[in-house]
């Protein structure tokens, strides 16, 4: 055949320009997008839509193109937006929501938006939006109307996408969920949890869990937590976790928390963590599996935080040890991620020199990072040329969106970290890689990256985590990089990143970079929408792609995990190609091993636990003979072996462990128990000294962990001791030789107390007397018999510690538990904080009694401040002292005429209101008051009418609500020289008090004995009267008095008479019941002469 010239000429020019077509480019394509202020931006999974807020412009945009343009989103306000807020289980829904009650909501991935509204905005408090797992169009939406300092919550749903009018599921709710919040838990579609306020109470120690399938059309039931079948109150929060719902619940006068945990959002357990304790904002739940979860918690103190890494059981109830000194920030943040995508590997962070840190709060933390392959039940450290031990850096200092080390793609691993002993600051550190899940690393680049992985792991994009000109890209797993300038993809100048993203699976070739440019006033804020497709000029074919196992053993063989191997396609390393399956995820292989012992966990159902090794279970109760068993004088039956396959484990027992096979167990077999010996066991312990000076119980919550029964004591040689049973054995507890002033158990948290001694030096326990720490007060105690230290309800950490120098008292105030301090006033008195619940911006309020110009014998002024008073603000002159009880604060102060006093009371803090007295009570000068049991929502003031030596008392007024107003209660009521009156409020029932009156007031004003009659009440001061005597004595003879009942009453030993104010006469766990020392006749005797009598009934 032949050819013309011309025409062959033509073939090889197409042939030319067939070729340059294939060539590969040899860089990317870039579009750049300024924005005032980018914030919240994310992907719908499985596409190229993209959304972003404008925080300055509070408007939303939205890319279908990865970022290539962008528009306003189609039918949102423009400068209404104040959060945009993704589906998590549907990848075409999401939420705008509005600055007020306007919102919208999309179901086509923001093409368009459908407006609603809320009669409230949403809440700032917590996340506003609960998504149901399966169903996009059923959402509860949290909102929060404020007006002043009070907040109106409540929470509303729809079940049709906000088609119709959302309705109202209920008022004050503290949260809400749908109890089918993620796709592995087990519970109905119509399940809502809510935390709502307690029925009685607004305090969060009485909040309480509310379950409803009917939309609370219904009242709402409260589910079953504990083994008696009891709710719990105190409900913090509730939240969801893979296949696990948990409940956190607290107490008063304790930081520790209860966790409960379900599956079907009825059927709840509590959490046992061993001997760690899970304590209010010093635990996190973390990343879990959905055959068990994860938790750290907070060992230390907040300032040098640390924590242990604790794994629970398949149904999240057992939690054992991992790992100890995880690496944790104050925020409660934890270095600890598992690797995405495949089951067993986990890396975090520990702190190697923990003693050093635990005891020296400004000790540098020497971190190491350590790997796990099975789970956390061992751990190993990461190499570098199998010699250098490799550190990077985690979750406590992210650099960048998403996760810190891996995404989809099957094995590959990256971080910026450094080689050596430990981890050191971040711009020290290099950028590492490893394709094999962790097993071994290689540097990548040298100084701080930011990095992210597309097409699955076929490209890994990097740019240098500070200003810089460059961006660079690895095709081969990070062995080699290639470096281009920015120019040369038309950005001008030098960026500097703030965060690198792409899909959610890690199957594009697309980037977004968010980054600035200039700095100070000129600073701009731009987009860049970064596309490597073309990089390759082919697919990889099927020869292209290796068979990779995430898990081996030190042989190269692949290792199990939950019972089998996990295989994923993944593309050679050196394989010029890209693997252009774009939104379609890595897919794992499994193939199922022999069942070995890790397959199997403790048979908790038939009472079972790990031992103190974790290495075999052992029976913690009765164990269970199934239905039919141990009938019909059968002595044998085939029960647990205390073991059972960790559910979702495929292991195969044919030639492997059966250790979950039953065995023969005895019928008449029951586990060792201490029973009682019907006697009353006593023990005697000598103690050097005359007496002992002070001693306290710690008292425990009904729902705390823990069985010791702990009191602390000091003699009068200045020795501290502790018992851990009841006072039967004493131990010293060692305080290098310092002598020991005064105990101060912490006023609200029943497991901290402090020893004060002479010098500088205080020690302390936060667990009951486990461990001993201390620290450095600024000055020595003060000798004025003034209070030395102050806590504060809610922050554990804050004191107020009142010392003495230069003959001066001076307050001072530690947010870190003694740890640093900062003075507050000199010349002070007493200091104290009035945090209330209820009491708006209260949190670091402090009252300070202050003499005038620093002089201690000038009068005293009161002082508050909410800013550890860099600012102070006089609240009265002249002031004798105040008092805070329940929710009052009385002040008591001298009256313009000096004569008398006078007392002003406070709800806020802030104002104050002169106490208006009834007209028909006359006291020409008022000269004292007692501030008395104010639990009812009304204060008691015992004012003095006779104030002269051995002859004192008084009459009780009760005041109204706001404790200005007030009404005489009751008068004559007995009082002594320190101004202790003999009123006794009984505990766990509202309304009884008992009191003694002076029966014989006008003698004792001429300065005769005092004679005393017992009064009750049963309102609450309303009415008082005589006890009536009991039928018989306690040989059952009648008594000798005779008469009526004001010859003839019961009359008991009161408040002033006692050595220790707390032998009360009642105990909040004994309703109605009553102990107390006394007589029968007309007038209260001799305390020598005294019987003991008794009430069940309230008196």
């Amino acid at each position: 055949m032949h050819m013309s010239m011309a025409r062959i000429l033509g073939i090889l020019v197409a042939l030319i320009a067939l070729t340059v077509s294939a060539k590969k480019k040899d860089k990317p394509s870039v579009e750049e997008t300024k924005f005032d202020s980018p914030q919240n931006l994310f992907y719908f999974e499985d596409s190229d839509v993209v959304l972003v807020t404008d925080t300055s412009e509070r408007i939303a945009y939205r890319s279908e193109d990865a970022g290539v343009h962008w528009a306003p989103l189609e039918d949102v306000k423009k400068g209404e937006v104040l959060e945009v807020i993704n589906h998590p289980w549907n990848n075409q829904v999401a939420i705008v929501l509005g600055l007020n009650k306007k919102h919208w909501i999309t179901r086509d991935q923001g093409k368009s938006w459908k407006a609603f509204e809320i009669p409230e905005p949403p809440t700032l408090a917590r996340p506003p939006i609960s998504f149901h797992a399966t169903d996009p169009e059923r959402l509860i939406v949290l909102t929060a109307s404020c007006q002043s300092f009070e907040c109106k919550e409540s929470a509303y749903y729809t079940l049709d996408g906000f088609d119709s009018k959302p309705k109202l599921l209920l008022d004050d709710a503290m949260s809400c969920l749908w109890a089918k919040s993620t796709d592995l838990l087990q519970t109905d579609e119509d399940d809502i949890l809510c935390v709502v306020q307690g029925t009685f109470s607004p305090w969060s120690s009485d909040y309480k869990l509310l379950l409803s399938s009917d939309f609370f059309k219904t009242d709402g039931v409260e589910p079953a937590m504990t083994e008696d079948g009891r709710p719990v109150s105190g409900i913090m929060n509730v939240a969801s976790v893979k296949s696990y719902l948990v409940a956190a619940a607290k107490s008063e006068n304790t930081r520790e928390l209860a966790m409960f945990v379900t599956a079907d959002a009825k059927h709840w357990h509590r959490a046992e963590f061993g001997e760690h304790k899970l304590e209010e904002d010093a635990y996190t739940l973390l990343e879990s599996t959905n055959y068990s979860m994860q938790v750290d918690v907070l060992t230390t103190k907040p300032s040098v935080p640390m924590g242990v890494l604790l794994t629970s059981n398949s149904n999240g109830t057992f939690f054992t040890k991992n790992i100890e000194h995880t690496n944790r920030n104050m925020h409660g943040f934890v270095d600890f991620e598992k690797i995405q995508n495949i089951q067993g590997i986990v890396m975090v962070n520990t702190v190697d020199n923990w003693e050093e840190v635990e005891k020296k709060w400004l000790a540098e933390k020497k971190i190491r990072t350590q790997i796990s392959f099975d789970d956390g039940r061992t751990w190993q450290a990461m190499k570098v040329d199998s010699d250098k031990d490799l550190h990077l850096h985690s979750v406590t200092n992210q650099r960048n969106m998403g996760r810190i080390f891996s995404s989809p793609a099957p094995g590959i691993v990256m971080g910026v970290g450094n080689t050596g002993k430990h981890l050191k600051a971040y711009d020290e550190g290099d950028l590492f890689v490893s394709d094999d899940a962790g097993q071994t690393w290689t540097k990548a680049l040298s100084r701080p990256h930011l990095y992210e992985f597309g097409d699955q792991g076929a490209i890994l994009v990097a740019i240098e985590d500070e200003e810089t000109d460059e961006i660079k890209w690895s095709l081969n797993h990070g062995k080699d990089w290639t470096t281009m300038e920015l120019s040369d993809l038309d950005i001008k100048g030098k960026i500097k990143p703030i965060g690198l993203t792409t899909t959610p699976d890690s199957t594009s070739l697309k980037f977004l970079l968010s980054a600035t440019k200039g700095k100070g006033n000129k600073l701009q804020h731009f987009v860049y929408s970064i596309n490597f497709e073309g990089l390759h000029e082919k697919q990889c074919k099927k020869d292209e792609f290796e068979q990779w196992y995430a898990r081996v053993d030190e042989d190269g063989e692949p290792s199990c995990i939950m019972g089998h191997t996990q295989m994923f396609r993944r593309r050679k390393a050196d394989a010029e190609c890209f693997v252009d399956e774009e939104f379609k995820d890595p897919v794992s292989k499994m193939e199922d091993c022999k069942c070995k012992e890790v397959d199997f966990e403790c048979d908790y159902e038939n009472n079972f636990t790990w031992d103190a090794d974790k290495k075999k279970c052992v029976s913690s109760g009765p164990i269970k003979a199934p239905s039919g068993a141990c009938k019909d004088g059968e002595k044998k039956f085939m029960g647990s072996s205390g073991y059972r396959l960790i559910p979702g484990n495929t292991c195969t027992k044919e030639g492997g462990e059966k250790l979950d096979e039953p065995v023969e167990r005895d019928c008449d077999k029951a586990p060792e128990e201490s029973r009682p010996s019907g006697k009353i066991a006593s023990e005697v312990t000598h103690f050097k000294g005359e007496h002992f000076a002070e001693y306290y119980y710690l008292e425990r919550c009904p729902d705390c962990s823990g069985t010791d029964e702990t009191v602390i004591m000091r003699t009068d040689r200045r020795d501290a001791w502790l018992s851990r049973n009841h006072g039967i054995q004493w131990e010293k507890i060692d305080t290098d030789g310092e002598e020991v002033v005064a105990i101060y158990p912490h006023q609200y948290l029943n497991d901290a107390v402090y020893l004060v001694t002479p010098s500088k030096t205080v020690f302390y326990s936060q667990n009951r007397g486990d461990k001993w720490h201390s620290f450095d007060a600024p000055e020595k105690p003060n000798q004025d018999h003034l209070q030395i230290l102050q806590f504060h309800p809610t922050q554990k950490d804050w004191l107020i510690w009142t010392g003495r120098t230069n003959d001066q008292t001076i307050a001072h105030v530690s947010r870190k538990g003694g740890d640093d301090w900062e003075t507050l006033l000199r010349s002070v008195r007493k200091c104290q904080f009035v945090y209330r619940e209820d009491r708006p911006e209260s949190d670091q309020l402090i009252f300070c009694e202050q003499y005038e110009s620093e002089d201690s014998a000038a009068p005293i002024s009161l002082f508050s401040s909410d800013d550890w008073f860099e600012h102070k603000k006089e609240l009265k002159r002249d002031v004798i002292n105040f008092a805070t009880m329940a929710e009052y604060i009385v002040v008591a102060l001298r009256d313009s005429d000096e004569k008398s006093l006078k007392v002003d009371t406070s709800i806020d803090g802030q104002m104050f209101a002169d106490a208006k007295f009834p007209t028909n009570f006359k006291v020409p000068h008022q000269q004292a008051y007692t501030v008395l049991d104010s639990s009812t929502h009304a204060v008691f003031l015992h004012v003095t009418v006779n104030n002269q030596m051995d002859s004192e008392y008084g009459s009780i007024v009760k005041s109204n609500s706001n404790g200005t107003s007030y009404v005489l209660s009751v008068g004559e009521v007995n009082r002594n020289s320190p101004g202790y009156v003999d009123f006794e409020k009984m505990q766990g029932l509202e309304g009884v008090a008992v009191v003694n009156r002076v029966a014989n007031p006008k003698e004792a004003d001429n300065g005769k004995m005092k004679k005393l009659k017992t009064y009750i009440t049963h309102n609450d001061g309303a009415d008082w009267a005589l006890i009536p005597k009991p039928e018989k004595n306690v040989n059952g003879k009648n008594f000798k008095c005779k008469g009526g009942i004001d010859k003839c009453s019961l009359h008991l030993h009161g408040y002033t008479e006692r050595k220790d104010p707390r032998d009360t006469f009642s105990s909040p766990s004994a309703v109605g019941l009553m102990i107390a020392t006394g007589n029968v006749g007309q007038y209260l005797g001799a305390k020598k002469e005294a019987d003991t009598f008794a009430t069940r009934d309230g008196g």
